[in-house]
């Protein structure tokens, strides 16, 4: 009964004009990465709004049934619930329901299928469990070298919660198994987290990877990774670069 609660409140703020511009904006055409993917018409605010109001009676199964929705918006909501379930969990220090959320949310990659239900959700689940059980983050880059952009995806956001605690090595590494992937998502979120490498852990750490790799990574990553650089210093960079 929840769900169909949640189904009908996300219904109540959809407009056809949003849903239009989500398609266009999430490329849902025939051979782009988001095809076939169907929109409500609902923003992410209205969505978390939906999900706190009716937080209390919604548990994981939930979660993984709004995943299996075709409408996105539904598919969001489960990503954000998850979210939410496993910040419960941390605050209570239960490891045993952070692993049994974390577990869920890599079985369930298959319908997490575009960026932004990858971006808002992984870092928060997959990265911060990875930061507590080391010994299982061998899974990042086995999804690294997963066929799905999704999961490649997973892999080099996930790292993000590493990164905001000041440690860049991971990052480092899967952006190198990354380096030469044919998706240029992938070379926008392999560039995003070299920037925040460099927010986080500092300009002269990113500068260390970019002596090494600058002449040789897509121009897209190393756009996204020098944005925070001095103007005069990005242009010495990309004259560099291929």
């Amino acid at each position: 009964m929840t769900i169909s609660k949640i189904k009908r409140g996300l219904r109540l703020y959809k407009t056809k004009e949003r849903a239009e511009v989500n398609a266009w904006f999430f490329k849902t055409g025939k051979g782009q990465y988001g095809e076939g993917d169907i929109f409500l018409g609902v923003t992410v605010p209205d969505i978390r709004k939906v999900v706190k109001s009716f937080f209390s009676e919604l548990t994981l199964n939930d979660a993984v049934e709004l995943l299996q929705s075709k409408y996105h918006e539904d598919r969001l909501a489960g990503c954000i619930l998850m979210v939410e379930l496993f910040k419960i969990a941390t605050k209570n220090n239960s490891i045993k329901e952070q692993k049994k959320i974390y577990t869920t949310y890599l079985n369930s990659t298959s319908r997490i299928n575009n960026w932004d239900l990858v971006d808002l959700s992984c870092k928060d689940i997959v990265g911060e469990y990875l930061y507590k059980v080391r010994p299982c983050i061998v899974v990042l880059y086995k999804l690294a070298k997963s066929k799905s952009l999704w999961e490649r995806r997973i892999a080099i956001v996930s790292t993000f919660a590493f990164i905001k605690k000041g440690e860049h090595k991971d990052t480092f590494a899967i952006c190198e198994v990354l380096m030469n992937d044919k998706e240029d998502l992938m070379h926008k979120a392999c560039g995003w987290m070299l920037r925040e490498v460099g927010k986080n852990c500092g300009i002269e750490t990113l500068n260390i990877f970019l002596e090494k790799y600058a002449t040789k990574m897509p121009r897209t990553m190393l756009r996204y990774a020098i944005e925070r650089h001095h103007p005069v210093e990005r242009v010495k960079i990309l004259r560099k670069s291929k």
